[in-house]
């Protein structure tokens, strides 16, 4: 959008013709996304509200309450934002920004947004590094994707050295802008496979995580039988796949990361060698969808 339709709060005057009441504007967006089906229209109009005026949602709550107003400009600016929410494209996505334990990360399209149940994976990770009793922990981080678990262990446990490995060209940019943006010094990001990254690592790594994208069961049984022909390799370019056929394979592709991951971390890690009592692999799987389009 413009930057002169962004400002640090409302400043229309209500009695212009054209200013729009702030609470008004903040029913009609949220009545928007409820008849969209977004699980939580309120707090998502208020985020968007805030985007565009450049104000935290608390901000945005308490001048609502005082009956701001807002200028056509800023309201078109909202209901632009509102459509796009609606047509379910990740809030994260529209904001370009995800918050993550103490982080703020840049996203879009070609990353996944962190759910809040990955900040789980990253407590485990930064307390099993911490309880290592090694001066300077090594940390991997295999298909990081925006950076987040990886960025987690570099800030809130500094001595340690980490290692942060992407395959995806785009995903890898994300998080090379968010490494950047942090200015962690004990970082390092790597462009490759996990399937064979890091070979200098191998019985090394104190602590590996990873929390690849996975298909839960129940949706995998329910995608067509066309599986067969995928297996038979009979449907070799993408435009022959239908879509159940691209489910199946985005789903096999899912548990092949899985698998992938989990042989690398013991071969990362030692697999809890001898020598190393606080040695250990993590690993997580992810939900289906991690971007926040509920």
């Amino acid at each position: 959008m413009p930057d002169d339709a962004r400002r640090a709060e409302p400043t229309a005057d209500p009695t212009v013709p054209d200013a729009i009441a702030l609470r008004d504007l903040l029913r009609e967006s949220a009545a928007v996304l409820s008849e969209a089906g977004i699980v939580d229209p309120t707090v998502d109009a208020e985020l968007l509200v805030g985007h565009v005026l450049g104000a935290s949602r608390g901000r945005v709550q308490a001048q609502a309450v005082m009956d701001a107003a807002v200028s056509a400009e800023q309201a078109a600016a909202v209901r632009a934002l509102v459509a796009r929410r609606a047509g379910r494209e990740p809030l994260q996505h529209i904001t370009g920004r995800a918050p993550f334990r103490s982080l703020e990360l840049a996203v879009g399209p070609g990353v996944f947004v962190p759910r809040p149940e990955t900040e789980l994976l990253a407590q485990l990770a930064i307390d099993a590094l911490r309880a290592t009793a090694e001066p300077e922990p090594i940390g991997v981080d295999l298909g990081t994707g925006s950076g987040a678990i990886a960025l987690a262990m570099a800030t809130e446990v500094p001595h340690a050295i980490v290692f942060a490995v992407e395959r995806s060209t785009e995903a890898h940019v994300w998080a090379r802008r968010n490494i950047d943006e942090a200015g962690v010094t004990n970082l390092q990001l790597v462009h490759g496979d996990l399937a064979d990254a890091l070979p200098d690592l191998d019985g090394r790594a104190a602590v590996v995580a990873s929390n690849p994208l996975t298909c839960p069961m129940t949706r995998f049984r329910a995608i067509p039988r066309c599986a067969s022909s995928i297996r038979r390799r009979r449907c070799t370019g993408r435009r022959r796949l239908g879509r159940g056929a691209r489910a199946l394979a985005a789903g096999a592709a899912a548990a092949s990361a899985r698998r992938t991951s989990r042989h690398r971390a013991r071969r990362v890690s030692g697999a809890g060698g001898a020598g190393h009592p606080h040695r250990r692999r993590l690993a997580c799987d992810g939900d289906a969808r991690r971007s926040h389009d509920a």
